[in-house]
């Protein structure tokens, strides 16, 4: 049906085409815009709209029509012009379907002839439309055309590569646009009115202009009002609530959320059913970082020959190791306590949290009994578990994952001997270099070419390099096929460019990624997405604005510091969003990989510049002509800085050396204020320290553009300086 429909509008579109584009032409060649035209053409019209209304209206609507299937930028200015010469209600009726039939000739345009082509112009913007219609079908339509987030022409195009019906689109256009159409023909019978320049301070001119300013956030509110209503359309809401605030999950963003929320004085519930201090504190950042150190203390040990000792070897003692990482934890545990946070005055509840509807969470708390609370408003901050492959046999040979492997390693005597290690990211990495620092033999296993794979390719070249000379087995574009066990030794089959090959090990890790912890909250039964990304909008709430999320239960940036900038947003939006909301800021965002060199990063790596388009240039300085490098003994790694061309502006930042992490702070200040490497370069560095790398870095920028202009007028002033 839709190719026999092609085949019949085609040459109709084609021949419109035509004829609007011999039309346009026309007047571009006979139209020259000075005032004495413009004093004719009025005087024109004036007799027109006497004696020739009709006429006038028919040419204008075929204009207008004309200037809209062509996208042309015209049509604000010309219903205006309509509200001058028609009035409002004939202006009204006359711009109404002149828009919507223009803007289906575009829609029908971009659909049957200009596909490729407008996929190119709008670039993201496609996915954007084309996963709002998925979601919200012809509502998400009307929405655009009520506030024109996405100017009308785009979406006119854009809509031509979605799967919308042509009577959908023309219906909702034509309702969608109306009231903005109103508020535009209006202006202009105002405008039309004038006979003095006296006229410009007259109310209802004054009136007809503050309408078009306040119609989009009126707009706003109504589409708010409307989708809001939809969404809790089958919910009965509760009279009064318990709770301003329920919290849901004890880790960085729960936490920050509900220390917030006390601050406040807002009556909070926080609900944890394991650990207080989630991840960072009992799996991820404290123990890794805690074994980290570890390792690279017996490592600096092992090699000290480098420092002027006598080389020996160091064997650690592995259950000692462990002991200390579970000291560590205990140490910090009573700042993120139960206890603690009753003290600041937040509720804090053991247990299971389950939605029973927007405003009511049910609670299987751990001593068996069962609690319902209402709440304004909830935040789920539950955080995300290792992402387990199906790998045939993998639960035969038994895994570890990031947070199973200090439960099972606390009371070994030794490391794994023969350890396997399935994932080339940051937590695959940094563990494979610490238990081989520790005495294990350690392969690590990555599909991807290569290990750090997100990252430019010198960086992961750089790290490879470092876990080789670390008695590493580094696999890369390898692909794990299945495990199993014979004789009692456990094995696990790779498929490496076409060739298989058996690997043995005694123990694996399993570190290929993290999903979102969303099991078991009742969110499907209200309708809540649960893919692999848990969405939320731009201000973290769901579908339901009472209903927020934080931290690494959402989006990609899975760090402990990302999760309370999140939490903050989230509680503040939730306490306070029928006041006002605020969007978190993800410009400037600072991560690091906490192996030997370590790895650091803040705004754009080259591989996301080339992939997105954006032109900049690359200045680098080795750490091997630091002098305090030298003198440490830690010349492996550089500084690279991304600049808009031309100018000192950062773009982003890359550092792979030791003690990266601390080293980009200062370019993270510096993004964040917007200062450039100038200002950098004119700041006064201690030395000999390793945080003169970045002064380094942007004198070498500076050098790269001086003024060859001023240097040449500077030598001969010094020549003549003397004599």
């Amino acid at each position: 049906m839709q190719s026999r429909l092609g085949l019949l509008i085609k040459p109709i579109l084609w021949m419109i085409a035509f004829v609007s584009f011999l039309t346009l032409i026309l007047i571009l060649r006979y139209y020259q815009p000075d005032i004495h035209v413009l004093r004719d053409w009025i005087v024109l019209i004036k007799d027109w709209r006497a004696d020739k209304i009709l006429d006038l209206a028919v040419g204008f609507f075929v204009l207008y029509t004309i200037s809209v299937a062509l996208s042309l930028p015209f049509s604000i200015w010309m219903t205006l012009i309509a509200g001058a010469l028609f009035g409002f209600w004939f202006g009204v009726l006359l711009v109404s379907f002149a828009s919507s039939i223009g803007a289906t000739l575009a829609f029908l345009f971009a659909r049957y002839f200009l596909r490729d082509q407008v996929k190119t112009l709008v670039g993201e913007r496609a996915k954007i439309l084309e996963s709002g219609i998925a979601n919200d079908g012809a509502f998400y339509l009307f929405t655009l055309r009520l506030i024109p987030v996405i100017p009308f022409f785009v979406v006119n195009l854009l809509m031509g590569l979605t799967s919308i019906r042509l009577g959908t689109f023309y219906m909702v256009s034509q309702l969608g646009m109306l009231a903005a159409t109103m508020v535009y023909v209006n202006a202009g019978t105002q405008i039309a009115g004038l006979e003095s320049l006296s006229g410009i301070i007259s109310p209802m001119l004054l009136v007809s202009f503050a309408l078009l300013g306040i119609f989009p956030w009126i707009a706003r509110v109504a589409i708010a009002f409307i989708k809001r209503r939809r969404v809790y359309a089958r919910w009965s809401k509760p009279p009064r609530f318990d709770r301003n605030l329920i919290v849901i999950g004890g880790g960085a963003a729960g936490l920050v959320s509900s220390y917030i929320s006390a601050a406040t004085k807002a009556k909070v519930t926080l609900v944890e059913r394991h650990k207080m201090g989630g991840d960072c504190l009992n799996y991820g950042c404290i123990p890794s970082k805690t074994l980290i150190k570890s390792a690279t203390i017996a490592h600096q040990i092992n090699n000290a020959e480098h420092y002027g000792f006598e080389s020996g070897q160091l064997k650690p003692s592995f259950i000692k190791v462990m002991e200390r990482i579970h000291q560590v934890i205990s140490h910090i545990a009573p700042h993120d306590s139960q206890e603690r946070y009753q003290s600041l005055g937040v509720e804090v509840l053991s247990g299971h949290a389950r939605f029973k509807d927007p405003w009511t969470i049910e609670i299987q708390q751990d001593d068996g009994s069962s609690r319902e609370i209402t709440s304004r408003s909830t935040i789920i901050a539950t955080g995300a578990a290792p992402v387990i492959p199906p790998l045939p046999g993998l639960d035969i040979v038994g895994y570890m994952t990031s947070e199973t492997l200090w439960s099972e390693l606390r009371h070994r005597s030794s490391p794994p001997n023969r350890l396997v290690i399935l994932g080339g990211g940051a937590i695959g990495s940094e563990l494979a270099q610490a238990f081989a620092r520790l005495g294990s033999q350690v392969t690590q296993i990555e599909r991807a070419p290569r290990i750090m794979f997100r990252e430019d390719e010198e960086v992961s070249v750089l790290l490879q390099a470092a876990l080789v000379k670390d008695g590493i087995r580094v696999m890369t574009e390898s692909q794990a096929l299945c495990c199993g066990i014979n004789d009692g030794v456990k094995w696990i089959e790779i498929e490496h460019k076409s060739e298989k090959t058996f690997i043995s090990f005694d123990d694996i890790i399993i570190a290929v990624g993290r999903s979102p912890r969303l099991e078991n909250l009742g969110l499907e039964k209200l309708g809540i997405s649960m893919n692999h990304i848990f969405e939320t909008n731009e201000y973290l709430e769901t579908i339901y604005p009472n209903i927020l999320a934080a931290g690494d239960v959402v989006g990609r940036y899975k760090f402990t510091h990302v999760a309370g900038h999140q939490a903050w947003f989230a509680t503040v939006n939730a306490l306070f969003g029928n006041v006002k909301r605020f969007k978190p800021d993800y410009r400037v965002i600072p991560w690091a990989i906490f192996t030997d060199p370590e790895i650091a990063r803040v705004g754009l790596s080259e591989f996301e510049a080339n992939e997105k388009g954006i032109l900049f240039e690359v200045t680098r300085y080795r750490f091997g002509d630091l002098d305090r490098a030298l003198v440490d003994g830690i010349t492996e790694g550089f500084v690279k800085v991304l600049t808009v061309p031309g100018k000192d502006r950062i773009l982003g930042v890359t550092i792979v050396a030791a003690h990266a992490a601390d080293l980009i702070a200062e370019f993270v200040l510096a993004m964040k204020s917007g200062l450039g490497l100038n200002k950098i370069l004119e700041t006064i560095h201690i030395y000999p320290t390793l945080v003169e790398i970045n002064k380094s870095v942007a004198g070498k920028w500076r050098s790269a553009h001086i003024n060859e202009t001023f240097l040449e007028f500077s030598k001969r002033f010094n020549g003549w300086n003397r004599g």
